[in-house]
């Protein structure tokens, strides 16, 4: 919670009178605050140390590593395939986000694996579904930590539909590990359209509720219009991404500036904003849930037939049958098991969208079974840095909306 510690105090009649010499004309008297890491605002295990001059913030300075968990360094001791899990656990609201840049990462370093159109279709739209995930939780908590409580059940209401899905296609709500290096972890299960069909037919009439909650809110309008405002440029020179840039009036999105997965088949908007502040980042995270909605009704409706995984026996386990009938496919997943694959030497670089902003995944090879290293370039990290333009200057009643709006998961800061 908020812990206090004067710097410069005040001094009493008697003791300055026996005070040598005044404190100089116009000192400042500055308290320092602690918000965090225990504090239920701050999302996470995130110190803020906040110097106030009055009710204003003066310096803001992020204090990160309480989660770090050494996943880039584990990466480098596990099979290619068995990274997929921990890629789960880097953004574990939008873990799906990161399987797919790693599975791309990788693929692109193998060079002879065609993914399957079912496939590709399939993990745009489990991606999608990551997106709205996230976006709903960090509504109904941003909504909480301005006091609008109602918001809060609304969101979380669909989310769980939304996991109930994720459970369908994986036998997880969480960490799903679906989308896999080749492809898809499990075949689609049967009914999964009409599932889908009946859920994204829907969320947009959701979506409207939310909006009727909130649009017109005397309360959340007065807390969120005008607040968090930070230069472009300041933006611009720290790289923020993600729906942040957006609302700023930068529209910039990897889905269409760099398609992967077959997005460029399908048709959907880059929604931006030009204000620049909290009110702004909640509005463009409200039409990219209508657009998240779009593009899964697109794949439902256009959904490819054929395999859901690459004809690549040395790399794709073998379906279960297979593996009980046929000795060679039984060889194959004894192999990839207990040795896994080997990925031809050398280094790439991917990008995805996720929920946050761009995901940028370093891969290099040695052309062992083993990852040499992966750096991760997480949106989280990058975006805040932007958290000391965000706050200073500012009053110390707006540091919560304006450091919710920027929609952070400490997971994918400390990795």
């Amino acid at each position: 919670m908020l812990e206090s510690t004067l710097h410069t105090g005040t001094i009493s009649a008697a003791d300055a009178e026996q005070t040598a010499g005044a404190p100089p004309e116009g000192a400042i008297h500055r308290m320092t605050l602690n918000m965090g890491p225990q504090h239920p605002s701050t999302h996470g295990v995130l110190r803020v140390v906040l110097e106030l001059d009055g009710e204003t913030i003066v310096t803001a300075i992020p204090d990160i590593g309480f989660l770090h968990t050494g996943i880039e360094k584990e990466c480098e001791v596990k099979t290619w395939q068995q990274v997929v899990t921990l890629t789960d656990r880097v953004d574990y609201l939008a873990n799906l986000s990161n399987n797919l840049v790693y599975a791309l990462a990788v693929e692109k370093l193998i060079g002879d694996i065609e993914i399957p159109p079912r496939a590709q279709w399939m993990r745009v739209m489990m991606a999608e579904f990551s997106r709205l995930n996230s976006h709903l939780v960090w509504l109904g908590t941003h909504a909480l930590d301005i006091g609008a409580m109602s918001v809060f059940f609304y969101c979380f209401r669909e989310r769980e539909d939304i996991l109930r899905i994720l459970e369908m296609f994986s036998g997880q709500r969480m960490m799903t590990s679906y989308i896999r290096i080749g492809g898809l972890a499990l075949e689609p299960p049967r009914g999964w359209q009409h599932v889908v069909g009946k859920f994204i037919r829907a969320f947009p009439s959701k979506v409207d509720e939310y909006e009727e909650l909130l649009d017109t809110n005397p309360i959340w309008t007065r807390r969120t219009q005008g607040v968090g405002i930070a230069p472009l440029e300041d933006l611009l020179d720290l790289g923020v991404t993600g729906p942040m840039i957006r609302a700023a009036g930068v529209k910039w999105d990897i889905r269409k500036s760099e398609p992967y997965s077959s997005y460029d088949k399908f048709d959907f908007e880059i929604p931006t904003r030009t204000e620049n502040d909290v009110y702004a980042r909640y509005r463009v995270r409200l039409s990219e849930m209508r657009q998240s909605a779009r593009i899964i009704t697109q794949a439902l409706e256009g959904m490819p037939e054929g395999a859901w995984q690459a004809d690549a026996p040395k790399i794709v386990l073998p379906e279960r049958e297979k593996m009980k009938t046929q000795m060679e496919a039984l060889i194959y997943h004894f192999k990839i098991v207990t040795e896994g694959f080997r990925v031809p030497a050398g280094e790439v670089y991917q990008l995805v969208e996720s929920p946050r902003g761009e995901i940028g995944y370093y891969v290099v090879s040695d052309g062992t079974s083993k990852p040499y290293r992966i750096f991760m370039r997480t949106p989280s990290f990058g975006n805040l840095q932007a958290l000391p333009a965000l706050l200073e200057g500012r009053l110390l009643a707006d540091s919560i909306a304006a450091l919710g709006s920027m929609d952070f998961v400490l997971g994918d800061v400390d990795r």
